[in-house]
């Protein structure tokens, strides 16, 4: 079976970027790599995503709760799991996931009183791997980012249009108890850590992405 690895971060933190590097260095490893990220924008799967964090049931995340959000993200995987993404997993040596399983415990958790993120990560889990059946990953490496750079990256995104945004990246308050939340999963799950910034300014592509290999350890 293929060896999951999640590279997870707040907006903006370049995950996408460095699940690219990751699987390229791997392949160059010698290694059978294959990739997914989530959500499945424009798939099927992703309806209830994309209708949620376009704003059509509430303008706020915290109008859709914790458990029924976590749910919109799980069917996401669940369903693409069965469709897309299963053959290729359990036929290569890795899988290079850009958000997983691991961006529910970061952005639900952050809706929740802190004296409940233990229960509902336990609770996810139990429901996304156990009862769904998803892959556990092997590593989840986590891109740390102070939560007001992750802001201005957002911005120069969309070129400062608001509108543009989703409800999560409009919220600053919500950025910031996610960060909050990131940060609490990274010490309690184990993740692996890896600083984005260094001295308050970005560390270059090429470090980070040296750090994520020798975090992985790529042989």
């Amino acid at each position: 079976m293929g060896k999951l690895i999640a590279i997870e971060g707040l907006d903006g933190s370049g995950k996408q970027t460095q699940s690219a590097l990751l699987k390229d260095s791997l392949k160059s490893a010698g290694y059978d790599v294959a990739s997914i990220d989530f959500p499945r924008y424009g798939k099927k799967s992703a309806v209830l995503c994309e209708a949620y964090l376009h704003g059509e049931y509430g303008d706020n995340a915290s109008d859709v709760n914790a458990y029924a959000a976590s749910s919109f993200f799980a069917m996401d995987r669940f369903v693409s799991y069965l469709s897309e993404w299963k053959a290729p997993y359990e036929a290569c040596d890795y899988m290079v996931a850009d958000r997983y399983v691991t961006s529910n415990a970061i952005h639900q958790c952050s809706k929740l009183p802190h004296d409940e993120w233990e229960g509902f990560v336990t609770w996810l889990f139990d429901y996304e791997f156990g009862k769904l059946g998803l892959p556990e990953p092997a590593k989840v490496v986590y891109l740390a980012m102070p939560v007001e750079k992750s802001e201005e990256l957002v911005s120069v995104r969309y070129h400062g249009d608001e509108t543009e945004k989703d409800i999560h990246e409009r919220d600053d308050s919500y950025l910031r108890r996610s960060h909050e939340a990131a940060e609490w999963c990274c010490e309690r799950l184990g993740w692996g850590r890896v600083e984005c910034c260094r001295s308050g300014s970005l560390r270059s592509i090429e470090e980070i992405h040296e750090e994520i290999v020798l975090k992985i350890g790529i042989h």
